[in-house]
């Protein structure tokens, strides 16, 4: 359990740095901008390897 909780934090640090390598901390927040900085984050370390989630609002 508690290797499976730090695997979970250094998954979601590392999708942290993938948002804000892609400056989208720094983007007006909308819907669409604040999910797809959501979706960026949960994808983790799969952003590195060409994983580029984008989420549209209607």
């Amino acid at each position: 359990m508690r290797i499976g909780s730090i695997l979970l934090i250094i998954w979601l640090v590392i999708g942290l740095i993938a948002a804000a390598q892609r400056n989208y901390f720094n983007e007006k927040v909308s819907c669409a901008s604040a999910g797809t900085v959501i979706v960026t984050i949960l994808a983790g370390p799969l952003n590195y390897v060409g994983v580029n989630p984008k989420l549209s609002c209607h």
